[in-house]
């Protein structure tokens, strides 16, 4: 595939060769790069592939209107996280109207999507741990931030949480978030999964 000079794609495809992602993050629901060869050969042309796979609030709460969460919340945040390996890693790109000062990211949105991932974390793992077919609803019981370093808010930052100790019905989870490589903020909570009668049983 290749362009005229007015930009029309004119060839067809000969190879697509998947490169590095441009952007270092993961490539579950982000974009990923290719480069795309005319059949007459030429300089590659890179484009974007959009991963479509659904992510755990997705999957299994997608009516959820949590702020930082919640797909069903128009307002809201929309972490979105994704299992692997032993990890539970998401990608999200921050906005201007959270930050905190020019271009660097507000300590409570900071505090908010480390919350959120760290939770989604505990009740995936609870849900695996139990053999379950759908996560129970966990709650915050309680979770630490530290602020290593500001957030700049020009790039996706990266998610990273892992379990690190659990019971049936909690886990202790900690968690980092990403920025430019380095680790801008940790995160380390527990994480409860509530009973009938409780406000968040129902949540999803």
């Amino acid at each position: 595939m290749s362009r005229d000079p007015k930009g029309s794609f004119n060839d067809a495809v000969s190879n697509i060769e998947l490169c590095p992602n441009p952007v270092g993050v993961s490539l579950r629901g982000h974009p990923s790069s290719a480069r795309i060869r005319g059949a007459h050969g030429g300089t590659p042309l890179r484009i974007l592939i959009v991963m479509t796979e659904k992510s755990i609030q997705e999957t299994y709460a997608p009516n959820l209107k949590c702020f930082g969460c919640g797909p069903a919340n128009e307002k809201g945040l929309h972490i979105r996280s994704f299992p692997e390996g032993e990890e539970v890693v998401a990608d999200w790109q921050p906005e201007s109207y959270q930050e905190a000062f020019p271009g660097m990211l507000s300590g409570g949105i900071t505090g908010t999507v480390l919350d959120c991932h760290c939770n989604w974390t505990a009740a995936y793992h609870l849900m695996k741990r139990l053999g379950l077919d759908h996560p129970p609803c966990t709650v915050t019981a309680d979770y630490t931030i530290k602020l290593l370093r500001p957030t700049p808010t020009d790039n996706p930052i990266h998610l990273v949480a892992r379990v690190v100790e659990s019971t049936d019905d909690r886990a202790i989870v900690e968690g980092e978030l990403i920025a430019h490589d380095k680790v801008t903020a940790t995160c380390r909570g527990t994480f409860v999964a509530v009973k009938p009668g409780h406000p968040a049983y129902h949540r999803w």
